[in-house]
C-alpha cells in the first residue's frame, strides 16, 4: 500500500481483485445506464454482470449488492451519489473500464473497488467516504 493509503494497481490480465466478479452502479439515470451497458458490451465486458444501485439500496451491506442477479435497478433513475465499484476484474479490465468510461462524457463520478473491509459496509457508508476521500484529494485554491 502507497503512503496515501492506496495501493497501486498494475496491468496484469490474469490478477484478479477481490470480491465476485461485477460492477455496482451508483447515481446513474436510466439513459446513463444504457450508455454504460454499450461501453461494457463494446470493450468485450459483457460477462461483467451489473448491478444498478437504487434508493432503496443504501443500506444494504456492499458485498450482498455486488451478489444480485445482474440488471437490479436498470431503469430506474438512481438518487445516489454517483460512484462505480468494481469487484472480481483482473487489473487490466479495471484500467480498460476506467479508459472507456472516459469516453462516454458523462459527469464525474467516484470509483472504488471492493475490498474486505467494504464489503461489509452498507452502501451509503462507502459512498460518504468515497466523497471524503475525494474532497480530501482535491487541490485547495
Amino acid at each position: 500500500m502507497c503512503a496515501s493509503g492506496f495501493s497501486k494497481i498494475g496491468s496484469s490480465a490474469k490478477k484478479r481483485l477481490f470480491g465476485p466478479r461485477a460492477v455496482l452502479v451508483c447515481g446513474y439515470t436510466a439513459a446513463e445506464q444504457a450508455l454504460l451497458l454499450d461501453m461494457i458490451e463494446r470493450f468485450r465486458l459483457a460477462e461483467l454482470p451489473a448491478i444498478f444501485a437504487i434508493g432503496e439500496d443504501m443500506d444494504r451491506p456492499v458485498g450482498e449488492l455486488l451478489a444480485l442477479a445482474s440488471g437490479h435497478g436498470r431503469g430506474q433513475d438512481s438518487p445516489l451519489p454517483r460512484a462505480v465499484v468494481l469487484s472480481g476484474v483482473t487489473e487490466k479490465e479495471l484500467t480498460t473500464f476506467m479508459a472507456a468510461w472516459k469516453h462516454l462524457g458523462l459527469p464525474r463520478q467516484n470509483w472504488a473497488t471492493l475490498t474486505p473491509t467494504s464489503e461489509a459496509w452498507p452502501l451509503m457508508d462507502l459512498l460518504t467516504e468515497l466523497d471524503l476521500e475525494r474532497i480530501a484529494l482535491t487541490p485547495k485554491a
